[in-house]
């Protein structure tokens, strides 16, 4: 029988009931993200504001990317709780065991909310708990993300709420999450007092995008919303005029400000995107190389070979054989 899952996410003085499930590559960050900000809640409450246990697909602990290991109660031994949050980095493919679908949808039916964080929807998607839902993932994954599963309606949001399920894009956008959690708990006061313990400065809302790179302080709002277009363009890469039309300013002005705040021009600024996601390509992925070309704006393999060996001091196949040859032991 399936249980009717309680709403998490409103005012309530219990604690709340948490599993941490844990899998075997994911990395430090996104497990810490999820782990501190409730261990900072209990702190500032005086009390358990969250009660948690660590959870493992097996008997054996964790293996962090980091090589931490994390012991847990194995998820099979799970009993229930009111929030389940699913952390996995790497080898999805591999963690994604019938028994640990079948765990996942167990927990489910017993009426808990569920949330994943980077790889974690990935999960649980294929165990069918996002069918229906709005959710996200890591930027990286988003297209291969939509395309496996057509029933989510897959979003880039940072991290997204659908009613019971919560799914993360990576570490940052976790720590909002968990604080959206905190403050829809016990209020938005409270959150931002949790949130400047790590001296953090503002938790974006549900539906502010993620970006391909970081957002230093050095961007103002101009090329804070150029960078956006370029991102959003990598493939078919828009001209100097064209950005600067989009943004209702003149070229000039936009070379003066990309110097003023980034100390190089938005043609260069272009480019290192362009390039940074061609690095990606070929050392997380195995699509052909003249793909790789194609999908980040180089009009010819020629092209293309000289701006990345320029950029990486190597070509792309001395690298990416480098990264597919095992170490010497």
């Amino acid at each position: 029988m399936i249980k009717s899952a309680k709403n998490i996410l409103q005012p309530e003085h219990r604690a709340l009931k948490c599993a941490l499930l844990v899998l075997d590559d994911c990395n430090t960050l996104s497990f810490a993200a999820a782990v501190d900000p409730m261990r900072a809640a209990n702190r500032l409450a005086d009390r358990h504001a969250f009660d948690w246990d660590y959870v493992t697909a097996t008997d054996a602990p964790a293996r962090l990317t980091c090589g931490l290991m994390v012991p847990g109660l194995p998820l099979a031994r799970l009993e229930g709780c009111d929030l389940l949050i699913v952390v996995a980095g790497f080898q999805l493919a591999r963690h994604a065991t019938p028994s640990l679908l079948a765990g996942l949808r167990r927990i489910a039916a017993g009426g808990a909310t569920l949330a994943g964080i980077d790889g974690g929807p990935w999960l649980l998607a294929e165990a069918g708990l996002l069918d229906g839902h709005a959710a996200t993932t890591h930027w990286e994954d988003l297209d291969n993300f939509a395309s496996r599963f057509p029933a989510i309606d897959v979003r880039h949001d940072r991290f997204a709420v659908s009613g019971n399920r919560l799914t993360s894009g990576g570490a940052m956008p976790a720590i909002e999450m968990m604080l959206h959690i905190i403050a829809a708990r016990h209020g938005a006061g409270f959150a931002a007092r949790v949130a400047g313990l790590f001296l953090y400065e503002g938790a974006p809302q549900p539906g502010t995008p993620q970006r391909r790179t970081g957002a230093p302080h050095r961007h103002n709002k101009l090329t804070a919303r150029a960078n956006a277009l370029m991102e959003a363009a990598l493939d078919e890469p828009l001209s100097l005029a064209e950005i600067a039309e989009t943004l209702g300013t003149s070229p000039r002005t936009l070379q003066q400000q990309f110097r003023l705040r980034l100390g190089t021009t938005p043609q260069d600024h272009y480019l290192q995107l362009r390039l940074a996601e061609a690095r990606r390509l070929v050392t997380d992925t195995d699509m052909p190389l003249m793909e790789v070309a194609q999908a980040t704006g180089f009009t010819s393999q020629s092209s293309f070979a000289r701006a990345f060996r320029t950029q990486n001091g190597q070509s792309a196949r001395d690298l990416r054989q480098a990264r597919t040859q095992p170490a010497a032991s």
